[in-house]
């Protein structure tokens, strides 16, 4: 069912996982001008597994594709289907309504990256309040220290925002007094390159470890409330799981989700729950070795996976994310949304 991949002379060096990224990661198309070798941009997406076909067939026939089986969850009204070969994965498609999965993608761009949570900004700019906030009113974000006195800045910064903060939000780039330029970015720009953020205990990145001193809001209720609903299927009928820490992915056209264990949790008895939202992704499912052959399998808006028991040692990753045509479903998403909003999301590619 899985199927194989033709091993190139030059693929030899590189593990099977690395191999099956490298087929599925995106290349830009051929540049006629340029000198350099050039790749095709065109993929083969024909072994990569589609839930919503299994889930579809599922329901006209009763069958599903050999290696995939439908699990049966008593007090779980979602369909949910597991690999055989991969014990402790289980699949849930379309675990969300369109209007749950364009409330939690406001909440993943207007409130998850608010301090005290954590982003890849926070080591360069310190917290960075309102963003989505900053870039709908074009802002820009300018150090604070070094400003001409003489000069109306007209900052705007959030009543939580400690004045002792080096950046703030202006309206306009502004002048250093000695007539050097000011050092800023636009919010947009920001935005576009907010790669993650971190809910409840925050994860030191340097360290590889949880930091219970670092200042963290417990993570919001209702998203609590979804993990512990969702995770079900993944959890004895005796047991609960209180979720304490999460991290939201953001992902450009371009960008990849390298292959990794999630192996800094000290109790791994619990699950992971990973919610997919916006565009469709590939999400590869390997096995304990990086020489394990992964399952390749799209990721649509919605989707939720668990990984848990023997699924928590198995590398996993995204090695692609699919924008325009190729993620037209995305569509029904952003008519749930203002026209200004849609201009900002947009604005993330």
């Amino acid at each position: 069912m899985y199927g194989t991949t033709a091993q190139l002379p030059e693929d030899t060096e590189r593990t099977a996982f690395r191999r099956a990224e490298k087929r599925y990661k995106l290349y830009k198309p051929p540049n006629p001008k340029s000198r350099k070798k050039q790749v095709s941009s065109l993929t083969d997406l024909s072994e990569v597994i589609d839930f919503n076909v299994v889930l579809e067939s599922f329901r006209l026939n009763g069958v599903t594709p050999p290696g995939i089986s439908r699990f049966d969850c008593p007090g779980f009204h979602r369909p949910v289907f597991c690999f055989d070969d991969r014990p402790g994965f289980y699949f849930i498609p379309g675990a969300l309504s369109i209007e749950e999965q364009s409330y939690w993608i406001r909440e993943s761009l207007q409130t998850f990256p608010q301090p005290p949570n954590r982003t890849n900004h926070t080591a360069t700019y310190g917290p960075i309040y309102e963003l989505f906030s900053a870039v709908e009113n074009q802002k820009v974000l300018i150090q604070v220290e070094g400003l001409s006195t003489d000069v109306k800045l007209g900052l705007s910064s959030s009543e939580n925002s400690p004045q002792s903060s080096r950046y703030l939000f202006s309206e306009a780039r502004m002048v250093a007094s000695k007539g050097e330029a000011c050092k800023s970015v636009a919010a947009s720009v920001l935005l576009r390159k907010l790669r993650w953020s971190t809910l409840g205990l925050q994860f030191d990145w340097s360290k590889r470890n949880y930091d219970v001193a670092l200042p963290h809001n417990k993570i919001p209720d209702l998203l609590c409330q979804l993990a512990k609903k969702m995770a079900g299927p993944a959890m004895p009928a005796d047991n609960e799981f209180q979720p304490e820490a999460a991290i939201v992915n953001y992902f450009g056209p371009s960008d990849m989700l390298g292959g990794h264990l999630d192996d800094m949790e000290a109790d791994w008895s619990k699950p992971i729950v990973s919610i997919s939202l916006g565009c469709k992704a590939i999400f590869l499912l390997g096995g304990k070795s990086r020489e394990d052959s992964p399952i390749a399998m799209f990721l649509r808006s919605g989707d939720i996976v668990l990984m848990s028991g023997q699924a928590r040692e198995c590398f996993h990753g995204i090695p692609r994310i699919f924008t325009g045509d190729e993620s037209a479903d995305v569509s029904a998403l952003l008519s749930q949304f203002s026209s200004e909003e849609r201009s900002s999301y947009r604005g993330l590619h």
